[in-house]
């Protein structure tokens, strides 16, 4: 690694001669593959962009120029080159290198938000402001693809930008003709024609000097260079300099390849290896894994539940693969849809195809929901519709840190109308909440859980209105009724145990359908001392909230304490360990609960209640 090892700084980079890329872009792949395989992360992605990454550092000058990548996991060898290899031992570890571009880092990274399809607007404000304040001596450049740019956002981004022809913007679209997921509709259509257009840009410019070409790009009003060959640092600076003199807003059509340099990567022909947990470096394997995942649980139950209800079907925006619709797809290829990164239109077309008498089941991540509120609301909820929603990488995620943490739903679901919210606490309940939501016929529905393994069953002591009781301490008074969210049972179980060897009575109940809240529950709330709540969600607006206006509502002086996650946002780390530092264990949850409960001060009742019924 001589190379690399002596660039601690994008300057660094631009003083070596160009007839030493191809060695230094080698050495890049071989220490991605190392690193990436020791802690996971995304290394599809990164492989793909080494060259285009180098020839941006070579032309642009970081921090005086801005540089945004959309997505942020294409960042890693921007980290390499602005002096963080060091740094990569402990890339997405506790207190280690973020995956994504972060301000805490380096003065190069702009943005942190992981989000797709955000660049072009943060890349239209900063040209903006490059404007008033009169700095036409530095760039503003978006890289934006991995399919980004079918997320409407991004065209919101260059319908802007193209409307401002003295305020110039480079965007360079990295094609590499995927998302997770093949880039789908007429854009993958459309890019696809240009990526094999007989003329390359290097071609026509070494020519005559000009481009002139009419296509989307230029007929929306955009200056075009390309194609040009990403795996080329030459041709990529050569295109960035003819961009940076055009002085307009121009668009750099960069063609790469997925997991480029690594076969184990180039062929995986789900992803590239976009996404890995720990592999085996030199085979690209990971260990066997020692459970079911969650996602592979949803996976399974979908398709037999689409065996048994031809009107359910399937929509993803361009993660079938990550939240586990490609089984449904291959065995329904007409009932499954992919819409691209574009969650606002997924919930959309999901109220169109619920208008048309289908059950639409929309699978995405937590945090990506947030990005499809109104539709949830507005398209779906006030229109009644059923719809479900399954939220997969629900809770904390753990090594994605801030971005990705699915800790925000519930907060944001509770204040729609007629929606109700399911978090299963085990494999068992995944499949028989998933078979009520698509008989729901009057709203919409959502399923929540965690990125994690799936844990055993956890059978209830009785079901009560819905409700499942999962502990009633045998011969002690009812002092606390613990309400236990989705997969955080086994911790309110475990807390459980605790409390009643110190002699306090405890009830855990799951509701299942956690939001609204079921009315039996404040009945069940006003026979205990206290009732302390436990979710893996913000605490700001979340279940307990919920449950501490209902019971307020009916009337219930019951105390309500709320266990969850603070109002901040959370670092990438271990999962469990995140939740162990947000008071959420077993062990913390019976401590909590043993202070609130004597903080009361009130005598132990002595009446026969000890039944929950």
């Amino acid at each position: 690694m001589a190379l690399l090892e002596g660039i601690r700084d994008p300057a660094d980079l631009r003083e070596l001669p160009a007839e030493e890329m191809p060695a230094l872009a080698e050495e890049i792949r071989g220490f991605l593959v190392r690193a990436v395989a020791r802690t996971g992360g995304h290394l599809g992605p990164n492989l793909g962009v080494v060259e285009l990454t180098l020839a941006l550092h070579r032309v642009f000058s970081s921090p005086r120029d801005k540089i945004i990548f959309d997505t942020g996991h294409q960042s890693y060898v921007h980290k390499l080159l602005t002096g963080r290899l060091d740094g990569f031992d402990g890339l997405r570890q506790r207190g280690g290198l973020s995956g994504y571009p972060s301000q805490g880092e380096s003065v190069h990274d702009l943005v942190e938000n992981s989000h797709a399809s955000t660049a072009l607007a943060y890349a239209d404000g900063l040209a903006k402001a490059n404007q008033r304040r009169g700095r036409t001596d530095r760039s503003v450049v978006a890289v934006i693809g991995d399919g980004a740019l079918t997320g409407g956002m991004a065209w919101e981004g260059l319908n802007n930008l193209v409307g401002a022809p003295d305020r110039p913007v480079i965007v360079v679209l990295n094609d590499n003709g995927r998302s997770y997921a093949p880039t789908i509709g007429g854009l993958g259509r459309h890019l696809h024609d240009l990526r094999t257009s007989s003329d390359t840009w290097l071609d026509v410019y070494t020519r005559d000097g000009h481009v002139v070409e009419d296509n989307l790009f230029t007929n929306m009003g955009f200056g075009y260079i390309g194609p040009v060959d990403g795996h080329d640092v030459s041709a990529c600076e050569r295109a960035f300099d003819a961009a940076r003199a055009m002085r307009r807003p121009v668009v750099v059509h960069v063609v790469s390849s997925k997991g480029r340099g690594y076969a184990p990567a180039e062929n995986d022909q789900a992803d590239h290896m976009h996404g890995i947990g720990k592999i085996d470096p030199e085979t690209g394997e990971a260990p066997k894994s020692s459970g079911t995942s969650w996602t592979k649980v949803f996976a399974d139950e979908l398709c037999a539940v689409g065996e048994d209800h031809d009107e359910v079907v399937a929509i993803t925006a361009a993660m079938p693969g990550p939240t586990g619709l490609a089984a449904f797809a291959e065995r329904f290829p007409d009932r499954a849809y992919d819409v691209g990164i574009a969650e606002q239109h997924a919930a959309g077309s999901a109220a169109g195809l619920a208008l048309g008498g289908l059950h639409p089941v929309v699978a995405v991540y937590s945090t990506f929901l947030n990005r499809a509120f109104d539709q949830v609301v507005m398209d779906v909820a006030l229109h009644r519709l059923p719809v479900t929603f399954v939220l997969d990488r629900a809770g904390i995620t753990g090594p994605d840190g801030a971005s990705h943490h699915g800790m925000w739903d519930m907060s944001i679901l509770g204040v729609v109308p007629g929606l109700r919210v399911a978090a299963p606490r085990d494999p068992a309940r995944l499949r028989e909440t998933l078979r009520e939501a698509v008989e729901v016929t009057d709203g919409p529905t959502v399923l929540r859980f965690p990125k994690a393994t799936a844990g055993p069953d956890i059978d209830a002591v009785v079901r009560v209105d819905g409700m499942d009781v999962l502990r009633r301490s045998r011969g002690l008074s009812l002092d606390v009724l613990i309400v236990s969210t989705g997969v955080l049972a086994e911790a309110c179980l475990q807390a459980a145990d605790i409390l009643e060897d110190q002699g306090i009575g405890i009830t855990v109940v799951d509701p299942r359908w956690v939001i609204p809240v079921n009315p039996a529950l404040t009945g069940l709330a006003a026979r205990h001392q206290l009732v302390v709540t436990v979710e893996d969600c913000s605490r700001t607006g979340g279940v307990g909230a919920c449950v501490g206006q209902a019971c307020a509502d009916a009337g219930v002086r019951t105390p309500v304490r709320n266990l969850g996650l603070p109002r901040a946002f959370i670092e990438h780390g271990d999962r469990n360990g995140l939740l162990a530092d947000m008071g959420l264990s077993g062990e913390q949850i019976a401590r909590t609960v043993r202070d609130h409960h004597a903080d009361l001060c009130v005598p132990a009742r002595t009446g026969a209640e000890t039944s929950p019924r």
